[in-house]
């Protein structure tokens, strides 16, 4: 038996990993905390309950790696799974990991090295997502009822990625074992863009004036918190707007049009696709 073992088989990536490969004539055994019932082929799986590490992990020869979410130190959950995949003879495994390292995360370099020293271990270092701009991130929330944007980016920019681009980069390499691959990829969208970019197309594609407020590090902090993110990851998560703001988050790769044969999707036509979730 072989297949492509999807972990965050639900998710803004792995969903739409799963019906690439799927209508590939891929086996893809989408992997989740709450599988979907209707889906002979989910099935249940919790970074924190290692029991459901070996069943997911069954009769696959490949695996898409979507390490915890909201935490600054995963490596401790993800290297017992590495070692279980090891066992399990895994042929290849490619990990969704981050362009951008958020402080005070420890061992995301490290957690990178051992994915990459597995057979046929592979990192696409993805930037930030559109999807991003879509509810219910907190982000969107914003656009949608208050129509602003609040950041503490400043005018800094960051290479945008369609999730789906991350995912048809993903089933490039899942899908067919014979496919060369390195041990790493910055996945990126096309171009760099500012938030007062972002602001400017939503308003533009939209016809909604898309204002702009300037927070400091610490006012996005506390928004974050009372999303209800975890304090740790809240505060990594709005310390990353000072490396965009830095520009130390400025970078554009051809990854995507490498593995895909196609141009990764521009802001402008992921707005067009998506309008109607900032005029409801």
């Amino acid at each position: 038996m072989s297949g492509v073992l999807v972990t965050g088989g639900t998710g803004k990536t792995g969903k739409t990993l799963v019906q690439l490969l799927r209508n590939a004539d891929v086996r893809a055994r989408a992997a989740s905390r709450n599988p979907a019932a209707a889906d002979p082929e989910a099935i249940r799986f919790d970074w924190n309950d290692p029991t459901t590490y070996g069943p997911a992990l069954d009769g696959m020869d490949r695996v898409f790696l979507l390490p915890p979410v909201e935490s600054v130190d995963p490596l401790p959950l993800v290297e017992p799974f590495l070692r279980e995949a090891q066992r399990a003879g895994i042929r290849r495994l490619a990990m969704l990991g981050s362009a951008i390292v958020l402080p005070n995360s420890p061992s995301a370099v490290e957690m990178a090295a051992q994915v990459q020293a597995q057979p046929g271990g592979v990192v696409l270092r993805a930037s930030g997502f559109m999807q991003n701009f879509l509810r219910p991130h907190p982000l969107a929330e914003h656009i949608h009822r208050l129509g602003e944007i609040r950041t503490a980016a400043g005018d800094g920019e960051l290479g945008w990625v369609d999730a789906r681009d991350i995912a048809a980069s993903a089933a490039a390499l899942l899908a067919d074992l014979g496919v060369d691959a390195r041990s790493d990829y910055l996945i990126t969208g096309p171009h760099g863009m500012s938030y007062p970019q972002a602001a400017q197309i939503i308003t533009a594609q939209t016809g909604r004036q898309i204002r702009l407020q300037r927070i400091t590090e610490e006012e996005q902090a506390a928004a974050y918190r009372a999303s209800g993110m975890p304090t740790e990851f809240a505060d990594a998560l709005a310390a990353v707007e000072r490396g965009i703001k830095e520009g130390r988050e400025d970078q554009v790769s051809t990854a995507v049009l490498e593995l895909t044969g196609r141009p990764p999707r521009a802001f402008a036509e992921f707005v067009s696709e998506h309008a109607y979730e900032w005029t409801q």
